[in-house]
């Protein structure tokens, strides 16, 4: 019974913050701001509930409700409404999901900018290899040790998954392991959950079902994981397969994102990666290239 109490008392208090949060984000627009007329004896700083409620499209009764900090039920549709009537930003739309306890934040459209001091972090790492991932495992960012291990990742369609899973194992950057497929997919799930009926994620993971059996049945198992520190087999046909720590870390000024960093295991991968990055971009890619033309070429003439 207490729990139940306690949880009560925490949704009313977030309601309350939601409510004393929207109201201060309310005072500070003026109607000239969103294409309004002053009008006469204005009292209310900024928007009033029922222009804000007109402007979002939903019943005014509802949003002085909501303001109110009462119990009512709470959509992402309306949320996003009212996030661009009162023109929040990133942080303060995931502010506003997590008060109206709503796990969904879907993600801002374009994609978030990358901040500039990542890339130059990115490039103080070499010859470390990195990169900047969104939660789908698009590559945002890397440096050039980067481009150099994981040619496929950074070429084309810069997605991990789609290469990963519709990559044949022989030309695949990453060796066809089960348990890492499992990871991955499972923290594909947990990162999924966050933004559901976004349209962009949505369409994302139906693309994959359909595209990869695999990968559809992974999905089917409903696992969850986070990003973790691990071992690696990274294949790379100019210099051979490398050992590679790799380690994820999230990234707190940056929304849906996260850097990842592969550092080689032991000197037998140090020295294939300094080979490596040693090489011309030609000498890099002629492997590469030379086994699509032989194998796949062949494969698909035959």
């Amino acid at each position: 019974m207490t729990d139940a109490v306690d949880a009560r008392a925490l949704r009313k208090a977030r309601r309350n913050e939601l409510g004393a949060f929207l109201k201060s984000r309310r005072a500070r627009i003026s109607p000239a701001d969103v294409g309004l007329p002053p009008g006469p004896r204005r009292r209310t700083p900024g928007l009033r509930r029922e222009e804000v409620a007109q402007l979002s499209g939903v019943g005014v009764t509802w949003y002085t409700w909501l303001e109110q900090g009462r119990e009512i039920n709470v959509s992402v549709q309306v949320l996003e409404a009212v996030s661009r009537t009162l023109a929040l930003d990133t942080a303060e739309r995931a502010h506003v999901y997590r008060l109206a306890d709503v796990p969904t934040v879907p993600s801002p459209h374009g994609g978030s900018a990358l901040p500039e001091e990542l890339q130059v972090i990115l490039d103080h790492l070499e010859p470390l290899p990195g990169a900047v991932l969104h939660a789908r495992y698009d590559v945002l960012a890397y440096n050039q040790a980067y481009a150099a291990l994981c040619p496929g990742f950074v070429t084309g369609e810069r997605n991990l998954v789609k290469r990963i899973f519709l990559t044949p194992d022989c030309c695949n950057t990453y060796h066809h392991n089960p348990e890492d497929l499992r990871r991955m997919v499972g923290y594909l799930r947990g990162a999924y959950v966050k933004s559901l009926g976004d349209p962009e994620w949505e369409d994302f993971i139906a693309e994959m079902c359909s595209r990869s059996r695999e990968f559809a049945m992974l999905w089917a198992r409903n696992d969850v994981a986070v990003p973790g520190s691990r071992t690696k087999q990274i294949r790379n046909l100019a210099v051979g397969d490398l050992e590679m720590y790799l380690t994820s870390m999230s990234l707190p000024t940056m929304q849906h994102a996260w850097m990842q960093v592969y550092t080689p295991t032991d000197e037998a991968a140090w020295v294939k990666l300094r080979e490596l990055l040693a090489m011309s971009e030609e000498e890099r890619q002629r492997p590469w290239i030379e086994h699509r033309e032989t194998y796949h070429a062949r494969a698909a003439a035959g």
